[in-house]
């Protein structure tokens, strides 16, 4: 039988997993899709800010915050294995009610969490340069404060938000470092000079690297150019969203129920999660 992990001893595993090699975060988006990939074999999870919002019918960065943490203390509980939590700008532009925000977050149980240098939305733009930091060292503080310990992952956005400039990114990255951030990400990069770039500015701290699409690059690729922890994002959601899009656009404009042909049984569903709750 599994020993069920504390939060405590989930965190301390995230933080061994950063140490040497490489991993995959994947992300769910409900309790059924992260148990399914823990039972696959993954030592970690991230949460998705857009994946959750299509599924409760909503643009990404649009969530209020309180529907964001009980997602999160949902996921976090129902795992054995850490959760990273996409925490978008920390639900405020405001630096102190931005800590706050962090604060309540690591009461529901995540091992880490990621704080963006771009307003929530999705709009094009990020913080100022010296704002960005200031925020990476608040975020910082606000963990610290808690007493407890929970990594932080520093985002900065340009790739994804209209600012697609190597050098201020690899500037914002060291900065961060220097804030305080624990893992270095940069959505949206994508050639081998980029992510060499991105590694070299990140001097030792874990980087993250976002797979959302098919790049032609393996894991063990990755792994060579420096890379510590590679996530997918809301792209799993998609392509559920996408099935199921596609399945049902042809029954409303065709009458056809050939969409369901091999897919997976009710049964052996029934079963896969009937073996996670023993």
């Amino acid at each position: 039988m599994t020993t069920v992990r504390t939060t405590i001893q989930k965190r301390e595993a995230f933080f061994q997993l950063h140490q040497t090699g490489c991993f995959t975060i994947p992300n769910p988006w409900n309790i059924g899709t992260a148990r399914c990939l823990e039972q696959m074999g993954f030592a970690a999870l991230a949460s998705t800010s857009s994946g959750h919002a299509y599924a409760n019918g909503m643009p990404d960065g649009t969530q209020p915050l309180e529907m964001v943490l009980a997602h999160l203390s949902e996921l976090a509980a129902a795992v054995n294995i850490p959760l990273n939590a996409d925490f978008e700008n920390g639900y405020a532009d405001d630096i102190e009610q931005m800590q706050q925000n962090i604060i309540k977050c690591v009461a529901t149980g995540v091992a880490g969490l990621s704080i963006e240098d771009a307003p929530q939305g999705g709009a094009d733009g990020l913080y100022e340069f010296n704002v960005a930091v200031s925020r990476i060292s608040a975020a910082r503080a606000a963990i610290d404060h808690t007493g407890e310990r929970v990594l932080l992952t520093a985002r900065t956005e340009g790739f994804i938000r209209g600012a697609p400039d190597l050098e201020q990114t690899t500037r914002r990255i060291a900065a961060f470092v220097e804030a305080g951030a624990d893992c270095i990400y940069a959505p949206g990069i994508k050639t081998v000079e980029q992510i060499s770039a991105v590694v070299k500015a990140a001097n030792g701290c874990p980087v993250n690297m976002l797979c959302g699409s098919a790049m032609g690059m393996t894991v063990a690729e990755l792994e060579t150019l420096g890379v510590r922890r590679i996530s997918v994002g809301g792209a799993l959601a998609r392509v559920a969203m996408d099935s199921f899009l596609r399945v049902a656009q042809q029954i409303a404009q065709e009458g056809r129920f050939d969409g369901f042909d091999g897919i997976i049984g009710g049964a052996q569903l029934d079963r896969q999660f009937a073996r996670q709750s023993d």
